[in-house]
């Protein structure tokens, strides 16, 4: 069967829930000028479950990226559930968007991080869709490539059985680029988003989840999302992909290298 693409004027279905004020003001704020400033594409929409808990895991690049996501999401009728960082819910306008439109805070690299993946599983067994990139943030590879992911995901996928969904996705870094908050206005660029059939994890599900286990759930996801991410950019990723950490680069926040700390030395 053909995959259906779907472009600017796609027709969105009815949604099944009913979206707080802040999901609603936050579409009429960001979805107007995001569509004039690209043009979007959408292959394989269909593969979105129309109702029941799933996990949408996606390639992240630029600061638009949750936007565009949504719009997509959104004409399935689905409301999608964002992990977001922390920081933007003590913010008085921003939070307050956020928690209407029922998002869920997390405090990245910190303990209370387990909060977050409770409030997730909850949702999902729930029956809602929950957006994850799996990343944990924009990609730090300087070729914007998908990066080592977080076991985030992984981890959210074998609690609860549901169905992951990849989503990989170009051209959102053309309008804006990584870490900048000034649009490009012209030319109009364009985004292309591909919906991948479901990751595999049969063999997976119902097993300890060890974290050699988490691994295997990971590296899978990462591949589902990477394989589409070639297809788009007609090119091949590195074959390993970039990790932070060993790479001396600060995993949130602009990336920057990390300041080496001098032992002093004995008599000093």
């Amino acid at each position: 069967m053909a995959e259906k693409g779907w472009a600017d004027g796609a027709r969105r279905r009815r949604a099944t829930q009913r979206p707080g004020w802040g999901f609603t003001l936050g579409t009429a704020l960001l979805l107007p000028p995001v569509r004039a400033l690209s043009r979007r594409e959408w292959i394989g929409v269909e593969r979105i479950p129309e109702a029941g808990g799933c996990i949408v895991v996606l390639n992240h690049v630029s600061y638009l990226d949750p936007v565009m996501t949504g719009d997509l999401l959104w004409s399935r009728g689905r409301l999608p559930r964002y992990l977001a960082k922390s920081a933007l819910f003590t913010t008085p306008v921003v939070g307050a968007v956020l928690r209407s439109a029922r998002q869920i805070p997390v405090e990245r690299l910190t303990p209370h991080a387990v909060g977050a993946y409770a409030a997730a599983v909850e949702a999902v067994n729930a029956g809602e869709l929950l957006a994850v990139y799996p990343e944990g943030t924009l990609t730090r590879d300087p070729d914007l490539w998908p990066m080592r992911g977080k076991s985030g995901a992984a981890r959210i996928a074998l609690a609860t059985g549901a169905p992951v969904i990849p989503v990989g996705h170009w051209g959102s870094h053309d309008t804006l680029a990584p870490y900048s908050l000034v649009p490009r206005l012209w030319p109009r660029g364009k985004v292309t988003m591909k919906v991948g059939e479901p990751v595999d994890l049969s063999d997976l599900l119902g097993r300890e989840p060890t974290p050699e286990v988490i691994d295997q759930t990971t590296d899978r996801i990462m591949a589902a999302v990477v394989a589409i991410v070639e297809e788009l950019r007609q090119a091949e990723a590195p074959p390993e992909r970039f990790d932070p950490q060993a790479a001396g680069v600060t995993e949130i926040g602009k990336p920057m290298k990390k300041k080496r700390t001098r032992r002093k030395k004995d008599g000093a």
